[in-house]
């Protein structure tokens, strides 16, 4: 009888069976207080889509460590109300410590709007063989203004990418702080559980992540 050999989208069904397997082996009463108990993540991450950035695995957390949100280029839109309702829930009623944005290298969606910017496109077609309202160019439209702000005349072609994606983090972080959420969390003095913002920016090339150092606010009060 010939050996059927699985496609990588059947495996995944049988990788997690294998996972379950090993984990119930180890602690057989995990997944028991998984569903019993309420989530109780510390850190709301919000960053990129990118296959090659799965924040479970790149930080060998735990189920209920990590509320996630993420989308194309790890971006804060402040009238998207899938992000704004991510943070409000992970905030206000999940009381997570911290929200990172995490950026990453060599990030298409980053590299989309530099190369818009370099070949000239209208900010609101960033993919210019997609119409004005594909959905594609509405949500890197941001993005790519952003991108023609920064200063790539001055900046080495092979540093212009490295650039958008470290500002481009650097942006969200501050538009979190912006927003609703964060600013009553912040002014909130009888707030048992304190908030902060920061950035960080996954090396795919080494599978390193490095904090930036723009943790808003600079320490907890």
């Amino acid at each position: 009888m010939a050996h059927i050999v699985s496609t990588p989208f059947e495996k995944l069904l049988e990788a997690n069976a294998a996972w379950a397997y090993g984990v119930t082996k180890i602690d057989p009463n995990f997944f028991k207080k998984s569903a019993e108990e309420k989530q109780k993540p510390h850190t709301l991450w919000i960053g990129c889509s990118d296959s090659r950035v799965p924040e479970s695995v790149i930080t060998v957390a735990r189920p209920g460590d990590i509320f996630v949100h993420r989308n194309i280029a790890n971006q804060v839109h402040l009238h998207d109300p899938n992000v704004l309702s991510v943070l409000k829930y992970a905030v206000d009623f999940l009381h997570v410590q911290h929200v990172v944005v995490v950026g990453h290298s060599v990030c298409g969606g980053a590299d989309a709007c530099l190369t818009a910017v370099k070949e000239g496109h209208p900010d609101n077609q960033t993919i210019i063989q997609l119409p004005v309202e594909s959905p594609l160019n509405v949500w890197l439209e941001p993005l790519t203004k952003f991108t023609r702000s920064l200063p790539l005349s001055v900046t080495p072609p092979d540093e212009a990418l490295s650039l958008v994606v470290h500002e481009n983090i650097k942006r969200q972080v501050e538009t979190l702080a912006q927003t609703n959420t964060i600013r009553d969390a912040w002014a909130d003095k009888d707030r048992k559980v304190k908030v902060q913002i920061h950035g960080w920016i996954y090396d795919l090339a080494t599978g390193r992540l490095k904090d930036l150092h723009i943790t808003q606010p600079h320490s907890n009060h």
